[in-house]
């Protein structure tokens, strides 16, 4: 069975969704994440972009042990010297750098001859192969490239010291058969291109991520990239779970296994959907709610005499099971850190302190907590706060089907002021996000609004997702609560608080460079 890494790049390519902003807290719970899931490789950023991102990086890489902790670099010094600086205390650092190699690319985009991109990509890996021990160097739209120049930049880049050769569809342009060819072409056609390892990143435009990354694998990739739930930019990324089961369930195929826990992907899947704010779709593959639902009486009555005959994937294989302890009002601080440590969080004596405060205030409410309730009130509670410009301190709301909808507002600024508002609107949620929109002094432009239950249950917890414009800046927001309306309030302050943080670090970064 040949042994292909897994290339994590959720907190890089993932990050880079629409409206998706993460912080460095998050970004850290993620990262942990997926060491316990067992990737090989995990992108955490790209140091150069800002002063937040190297920061994160840096952290990161600091903090895991048991896989290498990358960077994406473009191929300027200044950027190689930010990924090293990020990344050099991490256990295996190593550096993705690119460029682009299409014509379209290097005509309008890099205005460079192929000759100076080959000269270019060639000083970048010379010049990183001073810091770093493993260097990834990525064809950035390879797909479109001509693939005798592709050949030719390759085999450069590789003699130069690069140990890793990325081929991505950036575009999501290719088609499986095509895919396979181009690895073929290139093992064809490059001198020492047996002693790197090549690489494929896929991007879904089509709809074809996940079935092109398998032709990869098919025509010799030993390293796969791709994000949890397929999110990155666009359409999005191959799913990385998808590709994990797929090489499980069809070895016979594929001939071919991974590190990955599969046990350890459904909690990796909601803690990325949670955090980013981008829901999983229910008939999303591997972890949809209705991956494992049955509706034809066909189908039911097959499963129910031999689970087989309409399921190749057991929930428990990816981690979809029942758990027998349920948490209530009763439950006691060990039984509560137990829960903590089985569903896989990292939380300090003081965070748990605080979680279980929080949790035995909700039981007063709250009959039970299931697994997701407590994930989500863990996620909630671990969110760092300090850097907040807007508190909610109180929400009131009036409504009467023959009374136009009120909302009362207090904030407490950064200042450790109070500000108070009230205002109107056609609903409800209207009329609190009027309000917070007096509050804050800032124009909002609500572009998305979402609401779900945690879980099952009259007292379930409401989770709602926002997308806000704040000053032509898009950002998303949650927030979660037993009243649909609180967890509305906290969702639209929460959007429109990441906004004026990394409006804040911004300004910071361009005092630092002057």
């Amino acid at each position: 069975m040949r042994k292909i890494n897994l290339f994590d790049t959720t907190l890089r390519d993932g990050e880079q969704s629409a409206g998706v902003n993460l912080n460095a807290k998050e970004k850290l719970q993620i990262a942990f994440q997926l060491e316990r899931l067992g990737v090989d490789i995990m992108e955490a950023g790209f140091p150069a972009s800002s002063k937040g991102d190297f920061s994160a990086v840096q952290e990161i890489a600091r903090s895991i042990k048991n896989c290498s902790v990358t960077g994406l670099a473009r191929s300027l010094k200044t950027d190689i010297d930010a990924a090293w600086d990020a990344l050099k205390d991490g256990a295996h650092p190593r550096l993705h750098v690119f460029l682009a190699t299409s014509p379209i690319h290097m005509q309008y985009k890099l205005k460079q001859s192929p000759e100076q991109v080959i000269k270019t990509a060639v000083e970048s890996v010379k010049y990183a192969s001073k810091f770093f021990p493993l260097i990834q160097w990525s064809a950035e739209d390879a797909c479109r490239s001509e693939l005798p120049f592709l050949a030719k930049i390759v085999e450069e880049v590789i003699a130069a010291g690069a140990n890793v050769i990325n081929i991505p569809d950036t575009v999501g342009y290719i088609n499986p058969k095509e895919y396979g060819e181009i690895f073929q072409y290139l093992k064809s056609n490059v001198k020492g291109i047996e002693n790197v390892i090549l690489s494929a990143h896929c991007h879904d435009d089509l709809g074809m991520a996940v079935a092109n990354s398998l032709a990869a694998i098919e025509n010799g990739a030993g390293q796969i990239e791709g994000t949890i739930n397929g999110i990155g930019e666009r359409a999005g990324n191959a799913s990385l779970e998808e590709i994990g089961v797929a090489l499980h369930i069809r070895s016979d195929y594929f001939g071919a296994k991974t590190n990955m826990k599969l046990d350890e992907i459904k909690k990796t899947s909601d803690l990325v959907s949670k955090l980013t704010g981008m829901m999983i779709p229910p008939n999303k593959a591997v972890v949809g709610k209705n991956a494992f639902a049955h509706e034809s009486g066909i189908h039911q009555d097959g499963v129910l005499k031999e689970k087989t005959t309409y399921e190749i994937i057991s929930p428990e294989l990816v981690g979809v099971g029942t758990n027998s302890m349920v948490l209530g009002k009763h439950s006691g601080r060990h039984a509560f850190k137990s829960k903590l440590i089985e569903l896989g969080f990292n939380v300090t004596e003081e965070e748990s302190h605080k979680i279980f405060k929080t949790f035995k205030t909700l039981s007063e409410k709250k009959k039970e907590f299931t697994d997701e309730d407590i994930a989500a009130l863990v996620i909630e509670e671990k969110v760092e706060r300090s850097e907040d410009m807007f508190e909610l301190v109180s929400l009131q709301v009036q409504y009467g089907t023959t009374q136009v909808p009120t909302a009362t507002v207090t904030l407490k600024n950064q200042e450790q002021q109070l500000v108070q508002e009230a205002a109107t609107g056609g609903g409800s949620v209207e009329a609190i996000y009027n309000t917070l929109e007096r509050c804050t002094g800032f124009s909002i432009k609500l572009q998305d609004y979402r609401i779900q239950s945690n879980s099952s249950g009259r007292d379930a917890f409401a989770q709602v997702f926002v997308k806000v414009m704040v000053g032509g800046v898009e950002s998303s927001g949650r927030g979660m609560a037993q009243d649909v309306l609180e967890a509305s309030a906290k969702a639209y302050l929460n959007a429109v608080n990441r906004i004026l943080i990394l409006k804040a670090q911004a300004r910071e970064s361009l005092k630092a460079t002057v």
